[in-house]
């Protein structure tokens, strides 16, 4: 649906509703939401605005219930507004495909807890002593690990730790040297 189909069926708004009383709010109403929905469009053209997609399907949402009201008044013919009114179910079938294929493209898939747990990794053996020290002692210093775990360097254990912290079986506490490490119940 291209922006000059849509002037045209603007248009076709403006001359039904020169039909209706000219005092009819209505007939102000249903204009000022096609233009919107023009103003809307044209815009989206040009910059390809997703957010503008949600506005247009809720302008379009509000010109059905005012052409609904429209019909039963018999200012003009049923099947004229009738007409207009299938016109912009087209357009809101194509904006409703539009945002589809947002949706798909620029949502990405979430983790799900079980996928989470797929990820771990298996635990080394200095990494499960790690967690059997956590829970002797309730809280740990790199330090603390470094003095039993004598021949690997705190660098190592700083890593060691940072992986723990991934997968969700130690926490951080502090900051600097007054960092701690304990278990996640």
């Amino acid at each position: 649906m291209g922006g000059r189909e849509l002037v045209e069926l603007t248009n076709k708004v403006y001359k039904q509703t020169l039909l209706f009383p000219k005092k009819e709010p209505l007939r102000y109403k249903i204009r000022e939401t096609a233009d919107e929905i023009l103003k809307n469009v044209v815009e989206w053209e040009a910059i390809n605005k997703k957010d503008l997609i949600f506005e247009i399907e809720k302008d379009l949402q509000v010109i059905k219930a005012y052409f609904n009201i429209a019909k039963w008044q018999n200012w003009v013919s049923y099947f004229d507004i009738l007409r207009i009114e299938l016109e912009y179910d087209k357009v809101r079938e194509y904006f409703k495909n539009q945002a589809i294929q947002i949706q798909t493209i620029q949502i990405p898939k979430q983790k799900t807890v079980k996928e989470i747990k797929i990820v771990k990794k298996p635990l080394n053996l200095r990494k499960q002593k790690i967690l059997d020290i956590l829970k002797q002692k309730e809280k740990v210093q790199v330090g603390d690990i470094k003095e039993i775990m004598k021949d690997v360097s705190k660098r190592t254990l700083r890593r060691d730790f940072d992986e723990l912290l991934k997968q969700h079986l130690v926490e951080r506490i502090g900051q600097s040297n007054n960092t701690y490490y304990v278990l996640i119940k």
